[in-house]
């Protein structure tokens, strides 16, 4: 996946200290996957999620199922 081209969000709540990640909605709406990647390491690696799975696990986020103990 060529990453150069693709527009990068990050949640407005990244303002934590670095440990953040970022997706591309566009190309997600395009392809039925998602791009995700460390906003600390642009050129790194890149990581294809499907879609579906992406938008369970913004759920599972907003839901506090993530949440430590």
């Amino acid at each position: 996946m060529t990453t150069d081209s693709l527009r990068w969000y990050k949640s407005s709540y990244s303002d934590n200290g670095g440990t953040c990640v970022e997706w591309s909605p566009g190309h997600a709406a395009a392809t039925g996957t998602v791009p995700v990647r460390d906003s600390k390491d642009p050129s790194g690696p890149v990581l294809a999620v499907p879609a579906a799975a992406f938008a369970s696990f913004v759920t599972g986020v907003k839901a506090g199922t993530f949440d430590a103990a």
